[in-house]
């Protein structure tokens, strides 16, 4: 008999098969996926190591969605803006994977090469290398928490009967069908304002000036 035309497993697969069993159940294990795929456990280790390489491939995966090209864009902020919105979405199609991807260090070559070119539009706009890190990790938390609510249920605050919460429920009543989506772009605004004093001001990060 011939090789088969197509490998009966590959890094793809094992990426893609895991990423099904998280969007549906909000995790994974090596046996679960090569049970799916109809091979043997030692097969998928074979491709990968072990869980944590796994999660590397689900990221690789889930990184798919993200437009790298917005940070071509000039100024600085419409770049990080577009990615940032390009980011959100990608995430929000796979929100039980964002605790599991958050909490492992980052090692898929196709992401580490778009947080490259975040560092480097940083630091060619000239912002100080002490503050790249603290920006790129806080436009992650607005973004990664930004699309878990996304998949949250658009009321979130339940002020029933016996609760004394009448501003927090005049509030609620009076926001629009997007509370998560009004909700990032608050955020995302603000965190915006402030990296541009940043930049003005040349230093480090520390609390923003009140006037």
């Amino acid at each position: 008999m011939g090789r088969p035309r197509k490998a009966l497993l590959d890094r793809t697969r094992i990426g893609r098969t895991a990423l099904e069993l998280i969007d549906e159940t909000g995790d994974f294990t090596v046996p679960e996926v090569a049970r799916r795929l109809g091979v043997q456990t030692a097969s998928v280790y074979h491709h990968v190591d072990g869980r944590a390489g796994v999660i590397e491939l689900v990221r690789d995966r889930v990184a798919e969605g993200l437009d790298a090209h917005t940070l071509d864009q000039r100024p600085w902020g419409a770049a990080l803006e577009e990615w940032a919105r390009s980011y959100r979405a990608a995430f929000a199609a796979h929100p039980r994977a964002i605790p599991m991807l958050t909490t492992s260090p980052v090692r898929a070559p196709r992401v580490l090469q778009q947080y490259e070119r975040v560092a480097a539009l940083l630091l060619d706009t000239g912002f100080a290398r002490e503050v790249v890190m603290p920006i790129i990790t806080g436009l992650d938390n607005i973004v990664l928490g930004s699309a878990l609510d996304m998949s949250a249920p658009e009321e979130m605050w339940v002020v029933g009967e016996g609760v004394d919460a009448p501003r927090l429920a005049l509030a609620q009543s009076a926001t629009g069908a997007d509370r998560s989506g009004q909700a990032f772009e608050l955020a995302l605004s603000g965190f915006l304002a402030r990296c541009q004093e940043l930049l003005e001001d040349g230093g480090p990060v520390g609390p923003a000036a009140h006037g």
